[in-house]
């Protein structure tokens, strides 16, 4: 067994998926940059920058979000162990609602956290990563939103969000 204890970090990674639906690619064929970097300069507010993604559970028999995961990219990340290279992600994960709501037709995501309160998190391989993901947060209707929220902290800040389903047409086709 070879163990390389050599392990390169990266702040994206790009998803490429079949999407029919999009005529905009070559056979339907789509890709998107999915980032996840301690700095991103773009934007009114420097900071850091965390993507969410859509996550294969692979059970084929699940279809929409039934057969997916919702999950925050941490850290991209390779290794090699007997000459071969590993890409992972380090994800967290978050906990998605039976049916959609009933009022907006969203599924709903919640953060995962473990039993002592933080988050749950763990390490998957690229290859289960669909595609980018996007949230929105469901705002409370006793309280208000402040000016302070931002890309950076919505994540950390609201208990809940909807996942939105039209981003995109190939979103909308697979958040069923």
């Amino acid at each position: 067994m070879i163990w390389d204890p050599k392990v390169s970090v990266f702040h994206s990674a790009t998803a490429t998926f079949h999407a029919p639906s999009n005529p905009s690619g070559p056979g339907g064929m789509y890709r998107e940059v999915i980032r996840s970097t301690p700095f991103w300069s773009k934007g009114d507010i420097p900071g850091p920058r965390r993507d969410c993604v859509f996550v294969d559970v692979g059970n084929p028999e699940e279809l929409g979000m039934k057969g997916l995961l919702v999950a925050q990219v941490h850290l991209f990340f390779k290794f090699s162990y007997n000459n071969i290279n590993y890409p992972c992600a380090l994800v967290h994960w978050y906990t998605t609602s039976d049916e959609p709501d009933a009022t907006t037709g969203f599924w709903v995501v919640q953060p995962e956290s473990t039993y002592r309160g933080m988050r749950h998190m763990s390490v998957i391989h690229l290859d289960s990563i669909i595609r980018g993901a996007h949230l929105l947060p469901r705002f409370p209707s006793d309280a208000p939103v402040y000016r302070e929220i931002n890309y950076m902290n919505v994540l950390d800040l609201y208990a809940s969000f909807y996942v939105n389903k039209f981003i995109d047409h190939h979103a909308f086709e697979i958040v069923v």
